[in-house]
Order: structure tokens, then sequence, then C-alpha cells
């Protein structure tokens, strides 16, 4: 029996759940992101009338400003899209238990075994789709295929609240034609490297040479070749059976432009602190301690290196980060903001070899007192307890580690065989 797979990807999803709470602004121009009074200044989603004017994800709101005067501002507010996220995969588990979660807003749905009860993928998604606009007053975008690839195509392909079914009989004529960075997978490199081999549409990719691709972009070529052919076996997860975390991070946009190492190693404690706290909650400790630094001109660098032990202890993960810093900054201009993440994550207890040039007595010593500025500050607040460095400058060390956080899941091609 062929697979019936769909994608379900709610529309506009930050600013549509805001929207419900500001009807009058529905027909107007929006965008969801941080405070523009603090600097957190980047767009995480925009409305319809907002992205007709240009408005994108990931732009500065002077950006936005600047091609959209009109634009209204609104804060965001992640417990409000957790809540609406969970309540849309509860009507998505009623027609199958196969529900895979691909970020907060995106689900991929095996409804292969469900034809019986709810009728083929179409009808499926053409419920759902009244379902989530009668339920939650949102609206998705959904495709249909026989395989994961093509049903997340298919959910781009038409929006808003539009559904899209790529079969066996009409996939060449309608996947064929798009440009080949519309192919999930496909970054921004990749679609360098085929534009630079001739190769502009998924068509093209799909009728390349297997030798020629392999030869310029590794075992990547083969990959994408069979993903441009729908050839693509990957299963649905179910929702409790996600993949596990591959990487935690923080990252910020200062209060203000920073200039000297003095004001970075303030900076750099609270997402260190933040990223230590979220490893020892998930019982994780990470081999990988990475940056991120983004100048005046939102230019960005990122870096990383391993440590010598793994680990979640705080003033080793801003030892770490901070040397990654004064290795690979050289001031050429003010920094916007930072980033830091822990990878190459491992299981807090796993035995790891001592280090003969590092005092297992003071590591342990080191842990505990983090533990139990975890605890005070679960019971009172995360400004409860601070280390003195934090006062050396209170605006760039106010970040809290408890509200803003990142937790990355493993990629779509993360531990999949290629």
């Amino acid at each position: 029996m062929e697979r019936t797979i769909l994608h379900v990807d709610m529309n506009s999803f930050y600013a549509s759940v805001e929207l419900l709470s500001h009807p009058e602004l529905r027909e107007k121009p929006v965008a969801v992101g941080g405070n523009p009074e603090k600097r957190h200044g980047i767009v995480l989603t925009a409305n319809i009338p907002a992205k007709k004017c240009g408005v994108r994800t990931g732009m500065a709101f002077w950006q936005a400003k600047e091609i959209c005067p009109d634009l209204t501002v609104l804060p965001a507010h992640m417990d409000l899209y957790i809540r609406y996220s969970k309540l849309a995969r509860q009507i998505y588990s009623e027609y199958t238990d196969l529900v895979e979660p691909y970020g907060i807003d995106e689900c991929f749905l095996d409804c292969t075994g469900s034809g019986i009860l709810f009728g083929d993928g179409m009808s499926i998604a053409r419920v759902i789709s009244r379902r989530v606009k009668e339920e939650l007053g949102l609206t998705v975008s959904i495709g249909v295929s026989w395989n994961k690839i093509y049903a997340k195509l298919g959910s781009d392909y038409k929006k808003p609240d539009a559904i899209t079914q790529f079969s066996r009989s009409n996939y060449k004529k309608m996947i064929y034609p798009l440009p080949v960075g519309e192919l999930l997978c496909v970054g921004r490199s990749a679609e360098k490297m085929l534009r630079s081999l001739g190769i502009s549409t998924i068509g093209r990719l799909a009728e390349a040479d297997g030798k020629m691709l392999s030869q310029h972009m590794g075992k990547n070529g083969g990959m994408l070749k069979r993903f441009a052919h729908g050839d693509d076996t990957t299963p649905v997860r179910r929702d409790g059976d996600a993949p596990p975390i591959f990487s935690i991070g923080n990252s910020y946009t200062l209060p203000r432009d920073i200039t000297c190492d003095a004001e970075a190693a303030v900076a750099m404690l609270p997402l260190a602190e933040s990223v230590s706290a979220r490893l020892r909650k998930h019982g994780f400790a990470c081999r990988t301690v990475g940056i991120e630094i983004r100048d005046g001109s939102l230019k960005s660098i990122s870096r990383q290196k391993s440590m010598r032990v793994p680990g979640n202890i705080t003033s080793e993960i801003a030892h770490e980060a901070y040397s990654l810093f004064k290795e690979n900054w050289n001031w050429h201009g003010n920094i916007r903001s930072l980033g830091l993440r822990a990878s190459a994550l491992c299981p807090a207890d796993e035995p790891v070899q001592m280090d003969f040039f590092c005092s297992e007595e003071r590591r342990r010593k080191m842990k505990a007192a983090d533990e139990m500025a975890d605890e005070v500050r679960r019971r009172y607040g995360y400004q409860s307890i601070q280390r003195c460095l934090a006062y050396c400058d209170r605006p760039l060390s106010s970040l809290d580690a408890e509200k803003t956080h990142k937790v990355h899941p493993v990629s779509y091609l993360q531990g999949k065989a290629q």
C-alpha cells in the first residue's frame, strides 16, 4: 500500500495567533518579534499584508519599517504559541497517531492507515483545514503526497489556507518546473552550487547525472537527486517518539552595542548561565561550545571548539565561549548581538576520562554551586542570585535564562542514512 503523507503548516503562525486578540489589525500589515525599544528588533513572522509589502522573517525592524511604514509591531508571546500548537496537534491526532512535529507550527502526518475511517488524504486534509479554522480561528496550508519531501513542498506550493496534492500522475508537471531552491534540504550554498552546474529547477536536478553531482557535492548530491524524484522513505514518528535534542542555545540582541572585551565578558555570562542551566535541566553535558557574533551591520560569524572534558558547569562554558570570542573577534566593528550554543551532547552521568590538568574535586564543587543556584532561581526567580561580574553592568547581564532559550531538535537529516 502506498503511503499517504500530509504536511500541515500553520499560516503566519505567530502573527495569526496575535491577531486573534487584535481583530482590528487583521487587514493591516503586522509583524511579531522582540521589543524594538530594547533593540530586540528582528521580525519573527509577518502577516500576509506585511509580506506583500516585502517584510520577511529575520529582517530587522528598522528595515521592515523602511519598506512598510504602516507596519504594526506586536511583542511575541511564546506561551500562547505553544498552547495553540498543542491544540492543533490534538486535532491532527484524531486522524492518525503518527504525528511528527517539524517546528512549533508544522507537522508531518502519516494517514496511510486512516483511509478506512476518514477517506483519502485529500478528504482528511479538508477536514483538518476546516476544523483548525472553526475551532482555533487559524488557517493552515497542507501538502498531500506519498512522501515527506513532496508533502512539505505541497504545503509551501500555495498559501495561505490551501491544500495541494502531488500524486504519481501530476508530480512531474507540477514539481519539476519549480526552482531547485524550493526543495527541502537545498540551502543557499547547495542552491548556489547546483545553479553553477546549470541546474536551476527540480526537474533538472532529478534528471542530472548522479556521478557528476557526487563529484561536486559528495553524498549530498545523490541524496538531493533522490529527493527531487520523491524517493524518500523516511518514516513519520509519533509525537512522543521525537528525535533527541541535538543542541541547546541562547542568543539575544544586546541593549546597546558593546565595544570592548570587558563588556563582552559581562554579556557572555548570562548566555553561559542560560545554556548550562538548560543542559542540567535536561540531564546533558556538552562536548562542543559555539558562539555567534553579529555586528552593527548585521554581518555575523560563528565559531566552535571542543571542550577538554564534557560538562555543563557554567564557569567552564563561559570560559570556553569567551576564549573563542578572544581568538576570533578583532573589533573591526561594534557588536549588536551574541549567541552561545552547546552541542555534541551526551548524558551528564556518562563516564569520562579524568583530566590530569583539572581538579575533579573543584569541578564537583562548581557543579554543586550551579545546582544550588538553579534551585534558588526556581523558587525565587532568576534575579534572586547573581554572580559578582553581573553587577559590573546590569543592562548587559539582565538575560533571564528561564524565559529566553532555544532547544534545537535533531534536524530532518540528523541520523538519516544517506
